[in-house]
C-alpha cells in the first residue's frame, strides 16, 4: 500500500471566506459539494486543502484526509492493530471508497481510494 496524498481538513462554516482566502495564496477550488470543498494548487495539484462544515455521511467531520492506493489493505491493517474504527468503510456517492480512524492522539483520519469507474 502506497499513500497518493495527505490534506488536511479545516472544519469551517466559513467556505467562500475560506476559498477567498487560500486563493490568495494560490489555491484554487477544484470540487465543491456544498458541505465540503477542496482547493487545490493549480501547479501542483496534489497539495490540497479540504474546508468542511459538517460531514453529510458521518457521525464526525475528520482532521485529515489521506488517500492510499488500497483502501482495502489499509482498513485491515487498521483493524488487525487494533485502532478505532469511526466510521465504518464504505462506498460514497462522489467517487471514493473511505473509512475514518482515530489515531493515537485522538484525531479523526479519513482514509480513502478514489473508485475506479
Amino acid at each position: 500500500m502506497s499513500v497518493r496524498r495527505v490534506m488536511p481538513v479545516i472544519h469551517s462554516a466559513a467556505a467562500e471566506e475560506s476559498r477567498d482566502f487560500y486563493g490568495l495564496l494560490g489555491f484554487e477550488e477544484v470540487m465543491n459539494l456544498g458541505w465540503v470543498m477542496t482547493l487545490a494548487s493549480p501547479s501542483t495539484p496534489a497539495a490540497q486543502i479540504s474546508v468542511v462544515s459538517t460531514d453529510r455521511t458521518a457521525p464526525v467531520t475528520p482532521d485529515m484526509s489521506i488517500e492510499v492506493d488500497d483502501v482495502e489493505a489499509a482498513y485491515a491493517a487498521m483493524r488487525a492493530s487494533g485502532a478505532e474504527i469511526v466510521h465504518p468503510l464504505r462506498d460514497e456517492e462522489w467517487g471514493v471508497r473511505r473509512f475514518f480512524v482515530r489515531d493515537p492522539s485522538g484525531r479523526v483520519i479519513n482514509v480513502l481510494s478514489h473508485r475506479r469507474a
